[in-house]
């Protein structure tokens, strides 16, 4: 069975073809959906140009034989507009989007990440970052903060003391027992994976690479730095995620240092591979 899965985020679209029991590709779109968010609704621009790339991901997995699934989180959860965008989706390619609440996006993201073993999983996205844990086979601690790279970028831009504030505002109170081990999922921890390896690119080789507390501290602070320019010049560094990238490299640490994690593994697994496992479809 093939199935395609589009997952709406707040920073971008992305697509795994799922096929022969395994996820045959993934591809990545940023649209931005989520930049106006603070204003409480999306924009009409935001909508429409990601409305474009979930239609266009969808005729994708219908070329593919694929049976296809929709998913929004954040973005579309919390704007008093998400309804619309939905309806739009509708409209123009007749897939339904299905919403998902945080908890279950940290669940969801779990499964991905863990399958059904014991761990943790840190979900940064644009406008929400999961937590979540699983011990002795059940779910220990999951919660869903309203925090992420593009409402950081919209709130501080690169103030660095500005982004401190906000994020320790946000993530100060969090308190939950760590279950190793303990994997970084979603584009920020797909940006630090590819910055430590110094390479681009979307590939298994990435997986579990080691992203310690303290090497993200020092990135966020190096980045901070630097210009936008100088940022894309990195090696590793994907120039749409460019201007996130201190943000969300600043708010991964500030929640392992939070939680006491000395150190994370990123997983190419993630609520693309979850959604599927929830449906029990793999």
């Amino acid at each position: 069975m093939k199935y395609a899965v589009i997952d709406i985020g707040s920073n971008s679209v992305r697509l795994m073809l799922w096929a022969d029991g395994k996820s045959f590709y993934k591809k990545v779109i940023v649209t931005r959906l989520g930049e106006n968010i603070a204003s409480g609704s999306l924009s009409p621009d935001a909508m429409l140009r990601t409305a474009q790339v979930v239609c266009r991901f969808a005729a994708e997995g219908a070329r593919r034989n694929a049976e296809t699934f929709a998913f929004a989180t954040a973005a579309v959860r919390s704007a008093d507009n998400g309804a619309k965008f939905c309806a739009l989706v509708r409209e123009l390619c007749g897939l339904e989007v299905d919403v998902v609440s945080g908890e279950r996006e940290a669940e969801i993201g779990m499964c991905g990440a863990l399958g059904k073993g014991d761990g943790g999983i840190i979900d940064l996205g644009g406008a929400s970052t999961e937590v979540c844990f699983r011990r002795g086979g059940a779910v220990d601690f999951r919660t869903s903060l309203p925090v992420g790279c593009v409402r950081l970028l919209n709130a501080c831009g690169d103030d660095g003391q500005a982004l401190r504030a906000e994020i320790r505002a946000a993530v100060g109170s969090l308190q939950a027992s760590p279950v190793y081990p303990v994997y970084a999922v979603g584009g920020t921890a797909y940006l630090m994976a590819c910055l430590f390896r110094g390479r681009g690119g979307y590939d298994e080789s990435l997986q579990d690479t080691p992203l310690a507390q303290d090497w993200l501290e020092e990135r966020a602070e190096a980045l901070l730095g630097m210009s936008v320019e100088e940022r894309k010049a990195l090696p590793g560094m994907d120039a749409s995620r460019a201007d996130v990238s201190a943000g969300g490299a600043m708010l991964l640490s500030e929640i392992m240092k939070t939680l006491g994690i000395p150190a994370v593994r990123f997983s190419c697994r993630d609520n693309l591979e979850g959604y599927l496992a929830e449906r029990r479809l793999v």
